[in-house]
């Protein structure tokens, strides 16, 4: 289970960001504690920042702080993720929330292993990572429940 939820968990990391970050509620962000670099990104939400959900906040705070620290080439990737996550269908994004969430509830160890494999999954040569993806494709429930279990 743990190989399988590697992909996952970075692919949703990657694209939804916090999406799942805090499992407690946020408390409200008022406009004026957010640094001065936070409010020229989130200009646009200026004047209806206090009419948003505290979470909706809180996820903009978040997301905004995370931006700031990115290099310019961190940026391009998230940009071309947020693409990707646009164009997909309703149908995988809820299934890569559902996938995040489980990610998230697994305990720091298993959700550090899970990191780990896809670390060493990405260092594979881009053949042996597809060769890798095509195989899984061609198990069958059974056979890919047995891989997991290992």
């Amino acid at each position: 289970m743990i190989k399988a939820l590697a992909l996952t968990a970075a692919l949703c990391a990657g694209l939804a960001g916090g999406l799942a970050r805090a499992q407690e509620p946020a408390a409200p962000q008022s406009w004026q504690a957010l640094s001065s670099d936070q409010q020229q990104l989130l200009h646009r939400y200026q004047d209806t920042w206090s009419a948003l959900p505290a979470e909706r906040q809180q996820a903009l705070a978040r997301g905004s702080q995370r931006w700031l620290g990115m290099s310019e080439d961190e940026r391009g990737q998230a940009r071309q993720r947020f693409g990707q996550w646009r164009t997909m269908p309703p149908e995988q994004r809820q299934q890569l929330r559902e996938r995040w969430h489980r990610f998230k509830s697994l305990p720091p160890e298993q959700q550090a292993r899970v990191r780990e494999s896809f670390k060493r999954f990405q260092q594979l040569p881009p053949d042996r990572r597809m060769e890798l993806r095509k195989r899984w494709k061609q198990m069958t429930p059974e056979q890919r429940r047995r891989r997991l279990n290992r």
